[in-house]
C-alpha cells in the first residue's frame, strides 16, 4: 500500500524529481526493553544493519536517566564504538510547555553532565516533544541558554509518528494478536517515505531548494526490524544518506523562525513563518488515521 496525497500527486505530475539528501537520527536512546526486543538485542541489531549498509554516522538523542536500565550504558558504548554521535535529549524528557523554562534548562544540564564520560559525544540538542515554548519569552530563555553552553539546535525538517507504529505493534503482541511482520514493513517504509516528501514538497516550495534533511526517528523496535528496508527505500528513490554532522551544515541550521510552531521541524517553521498557508502536518501525524492505515493493510490479525 503505498500513499500518495494530492501535494504529491500534483508534484508527480509537474515532474518533480529531485534527488534528496537525508540524515538519521534516533530519539529517546537508550530505550527500554521489554517488548519485542531487549534493550542490549535492539541496540546490536541497529549497529549491525547500519554497519552492513556502510552507514557510517547517524546520532542517537539520549534521555540519561535511563543510562543505569536496561544495560543502558553499556549500549550507549557500543553505539559510540561504532562511530555513531550521542547528543542532549534532557535527563528524564520533559516537556518545556509544562514544565517552564527554568526547570527545563535545568534538565539540560544535567544531561550535559551525565554525557560528558562519552567519547563520541557532540553538542546538540533537541527539544522532548519537539515543543520550543509556548512563549516567545519561554523560547528564548532556553535558546539563550543553549547558546551559552555551545549547544546547537538538533532540529529535524522530517516529523512523523513512528514512536505510534512502534506502540501499535506492542500492543498487539500484549494483546495475542498476530503480526505479519512484511505487511508491517511495507506500511513503516511507506508512511516514513511519504513523510519525506511531504516535507521536502514543502521545502522546495518555500526555500527554493532541498535542503540537507534531517530525519526523526526513534531507539524503537520497529526501527531496529525496518530501518535497513527504510534506507533501501530511500536509495531506491535516488536519495543519499549523509551523516548528521553533515546535514547540520545546511544554511537552514542557522536560521531561526520568529514562530511558536517548531513542533513539526525546522522546515515547518520556516515555512510558517514565511507565510505558507498549506497544511504543516503530514496526514499520517494522526493516531486514529495511523489505526486505520494499519488495520486496512491487515498488519494485525
Amino acid at each position: 500500500m503505498v500513499l500518495l496525497t494530492t501535494t504529491l500527486l500534483s508534484l508527480a505530475v509537474a515532474g518533480y524529481c529531485a534527488a534528496g539528501e537525508i540524515a538519521l537520527s534516533f530519539d529517546d536512546a537508550p530505550m527500554s526493553g521489554r517488548g519485542y526486543l531487549t534493550g542490549m538485542e535492539r541496540t546490536r541489531t541497529l549497529i549491525a544493519k547500519l554497519d552492513s549498509l556502510d552507514i557510517e554516522q547517524v546520532v542517537f538523542y539520549c534521555v540519561t536517566n535511563r543510562l543505569d536500565g536496561h544495560s543502558g550504558r553499556a549500549r550507549l558504548e557500543l553505539y559510540a564504538e561504532a562511530g555513531h554521535l550521542l547528543a542532549n535529549h534532557t535527563h528524564n524528557h520533559p516537556d518545556l510547555d509544562k514544565v517552564g523554562a527554568k526547570r527545563f534548562g535545568t534538565n539540560i544540564t544535567r544531561a550535559h553532565q551525565e554525557l560528558t564520560s562519552f567519547t563520541s559525544r557532540v553538542d546538540w540538542f533537541r527539544y522532548p516533544y519537539l515543543h520550543e515554548g509556548r512563549t516567545r519569552p519561554e523560547r528564548d530563555s532556553v535558546r539563550e541558554l543553549l547558546a551559552q553552553h555551545g549547544y546547537i539546535n538538533g532540529y529535524v525538517t522530517v516529523d512523523n509518528y513512528d514512536w505510534y507504529i512502534d506502540k501499535a505493534f506492542q500492543t498487539a503482541l500484549k494483546d495475542d494478536r498476530a503480526v505479519d511482520f512484511e505487511k508491517l514493513k511495507v506500511a513503516y517504509v511507506d508512511i516514513l517515505w511519504s513523510g519525506i516528501l511531504f516535507y521536502d514538497s514543502i521545502a522546495v516550495r518555500t526555500l527554493g531548494c532541498s535542503p540537507k534533511h534531517v530525519l526523526l526517528l526513534h531507539e524503537n523496535d520497529v526501527a531496529a526490524l525496518f530501518i535497513d528496508a527504510l534506507i533501501a527505500r530511500i536509495r531506491a528513490e535516488g536519495w543519499t544518506i549523509i551523516s548528521p554532522t553533515e546535514a547540520y551544515t545546511d544554511p537552514i541550521a542557522d536560521e531561526l523562525p520568529d514562530v511558536l510552531l517548531n513542533n513539526q521541524g525546522r522546515v515547518a517553521a520556516i515555512a510558517k513563518e514565511r507565510g505558507y498557508e498549506g497544511s504543516l502536518w503530514h496526514e499520517s501525524e494522526d493516531t486514529d488515521w495511523l489505526d486505520r492505515y494499519l488495520e486496512k493493510a491487515g498488519v494485525f490479525r
